[in-house]
């Protein structure tokens, strides 16, 4: 699996380090940092509704610390069968 953080400016301003953060320590957490691709990305065009993430090919955007357990889980643990 790939995972792309956008961090242009508008996701930057969202606070789009913290979820890099944030995704970092819950691959580590699960032990799926040879199962993952972990990078960032200058931007995903959808700037008015950041952070952004693209999952794959999928990007879903809106993403902060308060709902990053449940994206994370929606969008890396369920597809990889955890």
């Amino acid at each position: 699996m790939n995972i792309s953080v956008c961090v242009g400016s508008s996701c930057h301003l969202r606070g789009s380090y913290a979820i890099i953060e944030l995704m970092k320590s819950s691959l580590e957490r699960y032990g799926l940092n040879d199962k993952v691709n972990l990078g960032a990305a200058f931007c995903l065009g959808k700037c008015t509704e950041g952070v952004s993430i693209r999952f794959d090919d999928e990007i879903v955007s809106g993403v902060s610390e308060q709902n990053f357990d449940e994206v994370f889980k929606t969008h890396v643990l369920t597809p990889l069968g955890l």
